[in-house]
């Protein structure tokens, strides 16, 4: 990982962590962005796609198997908000899926 990743625990209320103003040299603490810490998004972990016609989905049943575009081992993407944000690999904990993020992806970068 690199020394200009981010790590989830930077952005926890109770640290003081400086976070770099993208708009200029200002500096920030984690604790100014608390006005938005209450507010929900949506994040998606993304596994794969497939493309299909209409057709061929109507034809899908129990059991049927849909080809992803990703290899096995191949990070997956997650989103918030429908902006891809970070990669990172499926895991298990408690006998439930989960994601560990493994990159954060920074502005411009990764979509394509």
């Amino acid at each position: 990982m690199a020394d200009d990743d981010l790590k989830l625990d930077e952005f926890a209320p109770e640290e003081a962590a400086a976070l770099a103003d993208p708009g200029g040299d200002e500096q920030r603490s984690a604790t100014d962005l608390a006005p938005v810490f209450d507010v929900p998004v949506a994040i998606s972990a993304v596994l794969g796609r497939s493309t299909m016609s209409v057709a061929q989905l109507l034809q899908l049943t129990q059991g049927s198997v849909l080809e992803l575009d990703r290899k096995v081992g191949e990070a997956i993407d997650i989103y918030v908000n429908n902006r891809l944000v970070a990669r990172g690999e499926v895991v298990i904990v408690d006998e439930r899926l989960g994601v560990t993020m493994t990159e954060i992806i920074k502005d411009g970068e990764g979509q394509g």
